[in-house]
């Protein structure tokens, strides 16, 4: 046998299709449909190749220095990663380990999170959300656990939760780190807990480049909380690989920060587009949940969600479909350009005949 027992029981996480040749409306990975900031391309096509000769600097402190500014936070305060997933799992192996209490998250939620417990054997427990898919807090208090692990606003439902329920939960569990995934925060109504780890020390929150900041080829995610939390991420990442964001990615990472104008009006089109996709879809009979994201999770009542996302495949639109029972029925929609919604609300549309 070639494979440790471990790797032999793994079943990894399943990343969105990317295609390869042909022209289709790709609405199944939550990229930005917008290119990344023109700071950024500058960055990138300026970069004196002659530093990938060196190793980057493993803290990435020109970045972190722009993110801690634009946080409010101190630079000690900041953690960075090669993307959101790998700040993730070093958070796992950081923070939890397979003691007998487990590690609490929705059983609607983003599916890596359940891969990394397997990765490092870490105890976990599913906790049902409603009937609408929304997280109850309250069946997240008074219980044993070893931790507690949020995405805010939720994946695949774009529900979020305010921060109220995360100061009760940080309260509640005062030796437990509670970790709120941010990824897709940039598009909620709701502000970002970042503030909150000023005030709670076992609060840590992730974010990412490649959604709002359309940086997902570029790698790059980032955690912010309690000094001694970065600290011990840190310890566990250079562990596994002291240098894990690279020199490039950093540099055009560091611009897509500074460039706050740029963010904003790609956040805004986004919004602006999600609601009146969102409207469009109702209009015809969709129901779906009150996304907070760059994304829709909707439904079509009447038709299942396997044979609508083969009907759209067969127009050329590609959507994102989750095989678990609860979900089965839902499709995950990203937001593309105006052009590529309307096209997408079009063959809805000639698909269920309305």
């Amino acid at each position: 046998m070639l494979m440790s027992r471990l790797a032999s029981g793994l079943v990894p996480y399943t990343p969105g299709e990317q295609p390869k040749g042909g022209k289709v409306i790709k609405l199944n990975t939550n990229e930005n449909p917008y290119p990344p900031s023109p700071r950024a391309a500058a960055a990138i096509a300026s970069f004196d190749t002659s530093r990938l000769r060196l190793y980057p600097d493993p803290t990435a402190d020109a970045l972190r220095a722009a993110l801690a500014d634009a946080e409010g936070v101190r630079e000690e305060n900041v953690f960075v990663g090669n993307g959101s997933d790998e700040v993730l799992s070093l958070a796992f192996a950081a923070f939890f380990d397979d003691a007998s209490a487990p590690v609490l998250f929705p059983d609607v939620t983003y599916s890596f999170y359940k891969v990394f417990c397997a990765l490092y054997r870490i105890n976990f427990e599913e906790v049902r959300t409603d009937g609408g898919f929304a997280v109850r807090v309250n069946d997240y208090l008074c219980r044993e656990t070893s931790g507690i692990v949020l995405a805010n606003p939720n994946a695949p439902t774009g529900l979020s939760l305010p921060s109220g329920a995360f100061r009760a939960l940080c309260a509640a569990y005062p030796d437990k780190v509670i970790i709120a995934d941010e990824a897709y925060v940039d598009f909620s109504p709701l502000p970002s807990l970042a503030v909150l780890t000023a005030e709670y020390s076992n609060l840590l929150v992730v974010k990412t480049f490649s959604k709002s900041r359309s940086l997902a080829g570029g790698r790059c995610g980032y955690a912010i909380g309690d000094a001694s939390l970065i600290r011990t991420l840190r310890t566990v990442k250079n562990c596994f690989n002291s240098y894990t964001v690279n020199a490039l990615t950093a540099a055009a990472a560091r611009e897509a920060v500074l460039d706050a104008e740029y963010f904003a009006d790609c956040v805004g089109k986004i919004k602006a587009t999600r609601e009146k996709t969102a409207a469009a879809l109702r209009g015809i009979g969709f129901r779906m949940t009150d996304s907070g994201a760059n994304f829709l999770f909707a439904e079509y009542p009447g038709m299942s969600g396997e044979e609508l996302q083969s009907e759209l495949r067969a127009r050329g639109i590609i959507v994102r479909r989750f095989d678990s029972p609860r979900i089965k029925d839902f499709l995950r929609i990203t937001i593309g350009t105006e052009e590529d919604m309307d096209a997408f609300v079009r063959a809805c549309a000639e698909i269920t005949g309305q």
